[in-house]
């Protein structure tokens, strides 16, 4: 299976909890494709105190990093005008986030179900 691993998996699995270091394990150990997109790496390195950088190259290694383009762009922005109309704020790494999922046949893994869930992504938490 394919999962695109959110900024919220890698923060978590950085700052060492136990359930994303038993998930990040498995994921090798079932053979499922860990990819990422440039929004989770912008948004992860982002948090780093620059000494932090070589752990999240050292994550990154295994990682396939995803530019899904044009129309998965153009789908993110209809997520966000849908959720928008409907009362809800889509925020713009998410939905970007999810519609490279999409474009992508892959699986969020991430703990942020909630905003994800305005998108029709599948999700899977840890």
């Amino acid at each position: 299976m394919r999962l695109l691993v959110d900024s919220a998996f890698v923060i978590d699995y950085l700052q060492g909890l136990p359930d994303a270091r038993r998930r990040w394990e498995a994921v090798f150990a079932e053979g499922d494709e860990p990819i990422v997109n440039e929004i989770v790496v912008c948004e992860v390195r982002a948090g780093l105190h620059p000494h932090e950088e070589v752990h999240l190259a050292s994550f990154l290694g295994p990682v396939e990093l995803v530019q899904p383009g044009l129309e998965a762009a153009m789908t993110a922005g209809r997520w966000r005008a849908e959720a928008h109309a409907r009362g809800y704020h889509l925020g713009l790494a998410d939905a970007l986030i999810a519609a490279a999922a999409q474009a992508t046949d892959a699986v969020v893994l991430t703990r942020n179900v909630r905003d994800f869930a305005l998108t029709p992504v599948r999700v899977e938490t840890y």
